[in-house]
């Protein structure tokens, strides 16, 4: 090896080193390197790197994820982790790795800041090589998802409008882990209705419903990560709103509107 290679090599090393498993903060990952831009523009592959499967990568992205980091591709408006587009977008313009986010990615899965709002065991195995390799492909790009990763994860409440039934109104937590209900748009009579809110998503939640947009609310269910919460309200015919009130939930999305005649 000549010395302009040794010392190339040794660069690189070091620079790896001090970039390593740190606490994913803006100023942090800002700071990560990323090369390999085959793919900028095009979409991406279903296939990563070690046969990494990408389109689990985003479901699973999404439910682990996705409450607490915003990632503009997988459609996560998360607020309590960094936007990992931002934190990476630096070190994508001064032309570093790729393959040094899904090593940064990793390590803070497995090494989380005692101090920080990660869970500890939030992924491993083959489920986070799966996640970090969409991260790693996705982080701090334009555009949105093609072919089957398009449709990996359905749009956040575009399910079928909830109905009101013998005094009782449905209205499910996206199950993926999406800030959001499955349904944007409910039907009521009026009268006293019981809102029910089922949750699988492991994603604390609840519903409270408001008299139109900005007017008070008029009651809201118990906080819950899984089971079913409701509350019982009387409409009358106009137009209602249903949101989440955890902190950023409704910010992200996660409301919709009841129609009541």
């Amino acid at each position: 090896m000549t010395r302009r290679r040794l010392l190339h090599a040794r660069s690189r090393r070091a620079r790896r080193r001090a970039l390593g498993p740190r606490a994913l903060g803006p100023r942090t990952l800002a700071a990560v390197p990323l090369a390999a831009f085959a793919l900028a523009g095009a979409g991406c592959s279903v296939k990563g790197g070690d046969n990494a499967n990408l389109i689990v990568g985003k479901q699973q992205f999404v439910a682990k994820c996705g409450s607490c980091h915003t990632l503009a591709r997988a459609n996560t408006k998360g607020i309590i982790g960094p936007n990992l587009d931002e934190a990476f977008r630096q070190g994508l313009a001064e032309g570093a790795g790729r393959s040094t986010i899904r090593g940064i990615v990793e390590g803070q899965v497995l090494n989380p800041n005692p101090e920080g709002a990660m869970p500890k065991n939030l992924a491993g195995g083959a489920t986070l090589r799966d996640i970090a390799a969409y991260v790693e492909q996705v982080a701090a790009r334009g555009g949105q998802d093609s072919g089957l990763l398009a449709t990996a994860v359905a749009p956040a409440g575009a399910g079928k409008p909830a109905v009101e039934t013998g005094g009782k109104l449905s209205i499910p937590a996206s199950p993926t882990g999406q800030l959001a209900y499955v349904t944007n748009k409910a039907t009521a009579t009026p009268g006293p209705v019981t809102v029910e809110m089922p949750n699988t998503s492991g994603v604390t939640h609840n519903i409270a419903v408001q008299q139109g947009t900005n007017g008070p609310v008029l009651g809201a269910s118990s906080f819950i990560s899984r089971g079913s919460a409701s509350v019982k309200v009387t409409l009358k015919p106009g137009t209602y709103t249903f949101f989440c009130q955890v902190p950023g939930h409704r910010q992200a999305g996660m409301e919709g509107t009841v129609t009541v005649k």
